[in-house]
């Protein structure tokens, strides 16, 4: 089976980059292409490499410093990291980018090849590599421990030419309740040889970058062998966003979208209740106009100096449009057609600013979109707060043939599966849903039991879902009794589950161009019981009252001397007080007796 990715432009730029990587030591390109839904797809991919020799030599020119010193202080060989927010429409915009290599799950993932003689070894450098990352990132990479590190069987494979001597441990950790922002964008642009200064990258601005409807920020670094010439160290960085046109045009200093005023109405005369007051809004026909200014607040800079394609020709900046349709672009930039009919680069001058406008078209036709081969859904089911379920949903849309894919899940520790509950459904196109055995979806499993904080679950299935077909798997499990210590702050809001990977496979198990499909699906929010967090405040006011009242009762009794009301007075005038008292009173009376006397 052989699956098409979503943008083709972007397969042939990432094999263009990797051949030419040997001959080129950075690269940087930008492909803009509408969406359905007045959306936008902007995808931003920096190249740069180095020479083997150089990298462990410690010579850095392109490469970026700060991770390179990282990479050799642990031992990793090939490096993967994903910063993703917002979810993926599949059925709006078709498939994801890069064939989905580059997205990850919500929030962080990471994975890595780390050489180590064994695997406490390789988990000792695992741990310094998360720890390190998330220092350069400014993310919470550092709370992937053991019970989020998994060690996946078939769901990755290696994308470098690695040595085969090399003793590789893939260990892998995700984070999906953390919130990607500025504080992880800014590092980025710091990798990049131009600082985000100069070209592409001068467009990434963070107001823009995080209010998009779906963003995915990712890092790949990994030895390239070619046949001929000396071996490289490649790092790829991609920034791919889906913009909501009219949301990003608003400008800045007045974000709030404002009502549009009554004269200014386009209504529905035909409705029954059209009146002076009354106004059905019609939908505007044509498309909106953009511009990079527009949707980006800023032009582009330039071009990065550093980046030798722009020396050599290459196009920098494509769009997704068809020929007919007009576009102004800043004079004096020289535009290619390819023979797509679709697809058009432009070439940057070296310090001038580029901007390209799109004008306002009363029918747009957008560039043909590839279609995703399998979607996925997951949810918890059930009800309390003991026992669950998850059922995860899988539709083959395809009419004549079978999608194969590896299915990698890790649950964490508290959530404890039952795999001899696993059943299948599959429901045709009639509707009609019938129970099967689970061998007849379920190849092969591999499957590693959880330990109590010390790691969780992990799951992976090879399936195979029948053409026009949906499949159903459903499990039961059981929630764990946490400690009171180990509720977050926030417990009542839920327990992140991290997103399904899958893993489409093709001819030898590899998609068209050697690129594997993936996908994933959404997180989950998983509910435990919790206790009442009041209860110990409670408790500590009540018993310290307690405390007081008795305290204060039998302290009395044990330094307070009780006597009869008579004897008190003769009593006290035997204590220090009553002596001192005494004196007092003498000393007065003898003073007031003088005064007396010479009156």
């Amino acid at each position: 089976m052989v699956v098409l990715s979503l943008l083709p432009l972007l397969s042939l730029l990432l094999a263009a980059a990797t051949f030419t990587s040997a001959a080129s030591d950075y690269h940087e390109s930008l492909v803009l292409q509408p969406l359905p839904q007045s959306s936008l797809l902007a995808s931003f991919n920096f190249r740069a490499n180095t020479s083997q020799e150089s990298f462990d030599q410690r010579h850095f020119r392109y490469f970026p410093r700060a991770l390179g010193q990282i990479l050799q202080h642990t031992n990793t060989k090939e490096l993967h990291i994903r910063f993703t927010t917002g979810r993926w429409d599949s059925e709006s915009w078709g498939s994801l980018p890069w064939n989905g290599s580059k997205e990850g799950n919500t929030g962080v993932e990471l994975w890595a090849w780390i050489d180590a003689p064994n695997s406490e070894s390789a988990f000792a450098r695992w741990i310094s590599l998360t720890q390190s990352l998330s220092g350069l990132f400014c993310a919470s990479l550092n709370f992937i421990d053991s019970t989020r590190t998994t060690r996946p069987v078939v769901s990755f494979e290696p994308n470098g030419d690695h040595i085969t001597s090399d003793e590789l441990h893939l260990l892998h950790g995700t984070l999906p309740g953390e919130v990607v922002c500025t504080e992880n964008l800014t590092p980025f642009l710091k990798l990049l040889p131009c600082k985000g200064k100069a070209g592409i990258a001068s467009l990434l601005d963070g107001h823009k970058l995080f209010d998009a409807s779906w963003q995915s920020m990712s890092v790949d670094v990994r030895p390239m062998c070619p046949e001929t010439g000396e071996c490289l160290m490649q790092i790829d960085q991609t920034v791919d966003i889906v913009l909501d046109i009219e949301r990003s045009k608003r400008p800045r200093g007045n974000p709030i979208p404002r009502p549009v005023p009554a004269d200014q109405l386009d209504c529905d005369t035909s409705k029954s209740y059209h009146g002076g007051d009354t106004c059905y809004p019609l939908e505007k026909g044509s498309d909106k106009g953009w511009s990079l200014n527009e949707i980006f607040g800023r032009t582009l800079n330039g071009v990065c100096t550093l980046d030798d394609s722009q020396r050599s020709g290459e196009d920098a900046i494509c769009m997704r449009i068809p020929h007919a349709q007009g576009v102004y672009v800043t004079p004096g930039v020289e535009e290619t057609k390819k023979p797509d009919g679709y697809t058009r680069c432009f070439m940057l001058q070296q310090t001038d600013s580029f901007d390209v406008v799109l004008p306002e078209q009363n029918d747009m036709t957008l560039a043909p979109l590839d279609k995703p081969v399998l979607s996925a859904e997951r949810t918890i089911v059930g009800h309390g707060q003991e026992r669950g379920g998850m059922r995860i949903i899988f539709d083959n849309p395809s009419d004549s043939d079978a999608v194969e894919f590896i299915y990698f899940e890790t649950l964490p520790w508290f959530l404890r599966p039952y795999l001899h509950t696993l059943r299948a459904t599959i429901t045709g196109r009639n509707g009609i849903a019938q129970s099967v055995p689970i061998s007849d979806i379920v190849k092969e499993t591999f499957y590693r039991p959880a330990i109590d904080r010390e790691r969780g679950t992990q799951l992976e299935l090879a399936l195979s879902v029948p053409a026009a077909s949906i499949v159903t798997l459903t499990y039961d499990f059981e929630k764990a009794i946490l400690r009171y210590t180990e509720y977050p702050p926030d417990a009542n809001r839920g327990f992140n589950v991290a997103p399904a990977v899958i893993k489409l496979s093709g001819v030898d198990g590899k998609i068209a161009g050697d690129t594997p499909v993936y996908m994933r699906t959404t997180s989950l929010l998983l509910p435990l019981p919790t206790p009442d967090f009041s209860m110990p405040y409670n408790v500590i006011i009540l018993t310290s009252t307690v405390i007081a009242l008795a305290f204060g009762s039998i302290f009395n009794l044990l330094v307070r001397r009780f006597v009869a009301a008579d004897q008190a007075a003769a009593l006290t005038a035997q204590t220090l007080k009553g002596r001192l008292l005494g004196k007092l009173v003498a000393l007065r009376d003898r003073i007031v007796g003088k005064s007396s006397k010479v009156e």
